[in-house]
Order: C-alpha cells, then structure tokens, then sequence
C-alpha cells in the first residue's frame, strides 16, 4: 500500500531554478548553505522508504534538515523581564521637544495656581493672571486706586477661600459693574448716577469687602476652629450677597422705579433719595442675591440652606439699612455718615445675621 511521503531530492548545488520533465517549471528551490533542494508530496512504496533510510545513514548531508531562524514564542508561563534597577530620571522628566516644553510649563503653572490649601505665593501669582487678562472689564467698574484695593482683596480671598471664594467675588464685582452702567445716560441726565461714570475708588472697595475681609483674616489664621472657620465663610458669602442686593436694587431702582418712597414714612420722594426704595429695585436686587448665593452653593462654599440663609439675611440688612439712610443720613449732625461707611454697616449687619440664623436656627431645625 503506497503512503504520502515527502521525499527530499537534491537537484543542483547551484541557485539556479532547474526545469523538470516537460516544460515544466521546476518549483522555487530552499536554499541552505551550497544545496538547492525540492519538496515535493507524492505516493511512495514502503520499499522506498527503506531505500531512503539506509540512504540517510550513509549521507546523512542529503537529508539536512535546513536551521530555523524563528524565535521561539515565550510561554504564558515566562515571567515578564526584571524592571531596570537604576532608572534614569532625570531622561525620564525632560519634557518632549516643540510642545512638550510648553505643557510642561502649563502643567506647572496649573499646578501652583491649584495649590491646595491656597498659598500667598498662589494667589498673588493667580491674581496678577487673572487681573492681567480682565483688565479691560477692570478698568469699566475701578478707577486705578480701585483696581489696586481689589488685587489686595482679591489676594486675600483667594488665599483664605482658594479659586472658588475668588469667584464669588467676581461674580459679584462683573453683576454690580453691569447693574451701575444701566441706563447710565438717564441716571446722569437726572443728577442719580454714580461719580466717574460708575467707575468706583478704593474707598468704595474697601467699604463693600470690610466685613468679608474680617472673614477671610480669620479664617487664614484659623481663629475658632474648624467649626469657626465654617461661620467665616457664611459670614463672606452673606457679606457679598447683601452688597450685591444693595447695589442692583439701587441702580435699577433708579433706572426703572416708578414709583420710590421712603421706607420709614412712605412718601413718594424722587428716584436716587437716601433710604428711598421701589418695586422694581427691591426685586431686582432680591433676584441678583439668590444669583450670588447659587453660585457660591455651587462651588461649595455654603451649602442649600445655608444660601438660602445668606438671601434672607441680605434682604433684612437692606432694609436696615434704607432705614439708617431714611432717617440719619444727610441730616444735621451726621454729615460724617456717608455711603462708604453705610455700606460697612450694612454688609456687617448681614454677615451678622447670616451667622445667628445658622446658629440659632438651622442648628435647631437639624437637631
């Protein structure tokens, strides 16, 4: 019975392709050091394979089987290479060549401006970015005296209360600068608009942040504990929103009140009357409030409750002081009492109240 075998010829030492019978093509040759051989499958009598046998031990170079230069696989078994034992660190930080310099630097820059907790070296260097870009918007609200009481503001807020306190704080200085340029042409037609074209000074900075600056020095220097600096940080968020609310309602009060009245006897007086308030600023200045206080929830500065206690406790400082305007300011005996000290009255009172309600009761209401 004939078997398949594959049958080993050796045609020519030479790597030349040979012709077989025919016309025929010989097949390519396997080239392996001076020999040209052909395999082929074709049947084969078990006498041949005796004959080849006896062959392959007589010239065992015939039958060479040619080496394999394949590289074994390694097993799933092999144990991955040992780490290098002495890394080279320094090749390993240098940054890539072109851009990668340049995400280095981002990299860094992003790193220090992020520094938790916030240091005085982070927040002079993310205030002088920040101040450097928003110059232009600066420079519509400030005077240049402002702009420099606002960096010192803004410095200290970002190192007490990090990015998201800086925020807050710029949210309410871009809402109270868009408030004061409405209608500014009327308001200054009418003799109601604010000096400079709305463009306020040091004074006015420094009266508007008193009491959120008193806040923040003490939660710096960890005045009371955790549970003190916590109320610091009710007291800032509250300070801003009643200042805010004080301005909006003002300003589009002026711009859009119909009717404005004094809030201790109720005579209709002309828009801009120390103490006077009307409709549309009161609910304005309300809205621009809850605005303030969703943004400091959001960034985790107060949480839901205590935002709604910061608009309540604004809303109450803003009728206080209306009251303090209506019945002191301007008259014989406290020429002294001018707006920038008002204001600091005002945000202290609602920094004040915001604190008491939480701890009077929130505390209550949660236990």
């Amino acid at each position: 019975m004939a078997v398949s075998y594959k049958v080993l010829l050796l045609i020519t030492p030479t790597a030349t392709p040979h012709a077989g019978r025919g016309n025929a093509t010989a097949p390519t040759p396997f080239f392996s050091h001076s020999y040209s051989y052909y395999y082929y499958n074709t049947p084969v009598a078990p006498s041949l394979l005796l004959t080849k046998e006896k062959n392959k031990r007589k010239n065992p170079l015939l039958f060479h089987t040619p080496p394999t230069t394949t590289t074994p696989r390694a097993s799933a078994t092999t144990p991955p290479p040992p780490p290098n034992p002495n890394p080279n660190p320094i090749a390993a930080a240098q940054p890539m060549q072109g851009g990668g310099s340049v995400w280095a630097l981002k990299e860094a820059i992003s790193s220090f401006i992020q520094a938790s907790p916030p240091t005085w070296h982070s927040a002079l260097f993310s205030n002088f970015l920040i101040f450097l870009v928003g110059s232009p918007l600066l420079l519509a609200g400030l005077s240049l005296p402002g702009i420099l009481a606002a960096f010192l503001l803004g410095t200290l807020t970002w190192r007490a209360f990090g990015p998201s306190g800086f925020l807050l704080v710029a949210s309410y200085f871009v809402i109270g600068t868009a408030a004061t340029k409405v209608k500014m042409a009327q308001k200054e037609a009418q003799g109601v608009a604010e000096k400079k074209k709305g463009r306020r000074g040091p004074a006015s900075v420094i009266g508007s942040s008193a009491a959120g600056c008193v806040c923040a020095f003490l939660s710096i220097y960890g005045a009371g504990g955790a549970p003190f600096s916590q109320l610091c940080r009710l007291g800032f968020v509250a300070s801003f929103c009643t200042k805010l609310n004080d301005t909006v309602s003002s300003e589009i009060g002026k711009a859009y009140g119909k009717i404005t009245y004094l809030v201790t006897t109720f005579k209709v007086v002309p828009r801009g009357t120390e103490g006077a308030v009307s409709v549309e600023g009161t609910l304005a200045g309300l809205f621009a409030s809850i605005a303030l206080a969703s943004v400091a929830c959001l960034m985790g500065e107060v949480n839901a409750s205590e935002a709604v206690v910061c608009v309540i406790a604004s809303q109450i400082a803003n009728l206080g002081e209306s009251i303090i305007g209506a019945a002191l300011q301007e008259k014989k005996g406290f020429e002294w009492l001018g707006n920038d000290f008002v204001n600091v009255i005002n945000i202290s009172m609602g920094s004040i109240l915001a604190v008491l309600m939480q701890q009077f009761i929130l505390q209550n209401w949660h236990t």
